[in-house]
């Protein structure tokens, strides 16, 4: 298992955040702005999660979730302007963001194996990357999988505007079952990692008066004042 601490010569810049606080998009903004990779790490839970379902098992079943992870294929680019991951070559891209997936996901990670797993996944994908750095977001990237990145930054938001950003990512959906599965999904989510309150040494960029450019902006002044400069701006 790659050392959390060491990712070679590969910056990390490590993103947490509960959902809807814009930790995708940002991150992708970021990474593009410094020239580096950009890994979505829920985004493979996700497709755990669906891998699990796909075989008509429970996510909640640790041992279906441990049989489906010691089989689980999953690719995924690091490339922030064109997202994609796969499982056994099956493109999951769409599929993961199905509602059914949302709520069977924090079962996958409640399960301790699975994280230690993909966690060593995480770093191992960050220090073969081959690019000079990477921005990692997730829920517990800058505790666990990165606790020595040089740049950790919790993002956060109100949850009146992050119900109502994801609501507006969910075309269709109806904004009052979008923000009850927001709160149900943090509530479920919190009782694996605490992701709302910044460890020692996390930098908090709070987005709930920011549009996009001014919250990315915020961030590249994190990552100027913990890393001195950003390259590719």
């Amino acid at each position: 298992m790659t050392d959390p601490r060491v990712f070679d010569e590969t910056a990390v810049v490590a993103i947490d955040g509960p959902a809807g606080s814009g930790k995708s998009s940002i991150s992708k903004g970021v990474a593009a702005r410094l020239g580096y990779g950009y890994l979505d790490t829920g985004a493979v839970y996700r497709a755990l999660a669906w891998s699990i379902l796909e075989d008509d098992r429970d996510t909640a079943d640790s041992t279906a979730a441990l049989s489906a992870f010691e089989s689980f294929d999953v690719t995924i680019s690091l490339d922030p302007s064109h997202f994609a991951i796969a499982v056994s070559g099956t493109d999951v891209a769409d599929a993961i963001r199905a509602p059914r997936v949302t709520a069977a996901v924090s079962g996958v990670a409640r399960i301790s194996r699975v994280r230690e797993g993909l966690n060593a996944l995480f770093r191992s994908l960050v220090a073969q990357s081959g690019r000079p750095g990477v921005v990692v977001e997730g829920r517990d990237i800058t505790t666990v999988v990165a606790p020595d990145a040089p740049v950790r930054i919790l993002l956060t938001a109100s949850p009146e505007v992050r119900a109502a950003r994801r609501s507006a990512e969910l075309e269709g959906q109806d904004a009052a079952a979008v923000a009850d599965a927001l709160r149900q999904r943090d509530a479920s989510d919190s009782t694996v990692v605490d992701f709302q309150t910044a460890a020692d040494g996390v930098s908090v960029v709070d987005s709930t008066h920011l549009d996009f450019e001014q919250t990315v902006s915020a961030v590249l002044e994190v990552v100027d004042q913990k890393m001195g400069a950003h390259h590719g701006r």
